[in-house]
């Protein structure tokens, strides 16, 4: 049997750290799902505190991060750039975005996230984007990647909780 990144060619489940990896995020996006179920569009996009975030906005800022932290996994700081982002408008609904696109949206970027988490060698590692948020000249392994991605989708994931309560008082945790 071949070994590729650590894991058996035939093996097509994860196990160890990846399983763990896996588990996390999808514990994570379960949160953000369960926090956003049963709302129509209308609520959704509604800013129900002093910030500009809605829920389909996180939502929409989750599969975009994601999506291109994934790039960065996969081919570092240029492949990160070759989709640009525009930054204000990640956080909030725009005409035509509805919920349920969104979540699709946010759905196929988190399969495609897990499909590199099988594949990718854990330990690789790309210097990061010239960015004054990020240390200069510092590089992230793919690891350091997941766990970023991890904890960006648990804050986000309790920034909704904290907006949905405010519109109907619905709690994703208790």
């Amino acid at each position: 049997m071949a070994v590729t990144n650590g894991m058996a060619v035939t093996d097509r489940v994860p196990t160890g750290e990846r399983a763990d990896l896996l588990a996390a995020l999808g514990r994570h996006r379960g949160f953000l799902r369960q926090t956003v179920a049963g709302l129509d569009d209308a609520q959704a996009a509604r800013r129900s505190t002093a910030s500009e975030l809605c829920l389909g906005g996180i939502v929409k800022h989750v599969a975009i991060t994601e999506r291109s932290w994934a790039r960065f996994a996969e081919g570092g700081a240029e492949a990160m750039r070759s989709e640009p982002v525009d930054w204000a408008g990640q956080f909030r609904m725009d005409e035509g975005d509805t919920l349920v696109a969104l979540l699709a949206e946010f759905d196929r970027v988190a399969a495609a996230t897990d499909a590199l988490v099988t594949t990718l060698d854990l330990d690789a590692a790309h210097p990061l984007p010239d960015e004054p948020w990020f240390e200069p000249g510092a590089a992230w392994t793919v690891r350091r990647v997941l766990l970023h991605l991890i904890a960006e989708i648990a804050q986000h994931a309790g920034h909704a909780d904290i907006i949905r309560e405010s519109i109907d008082g619905a709690k994703t945790m208790g």
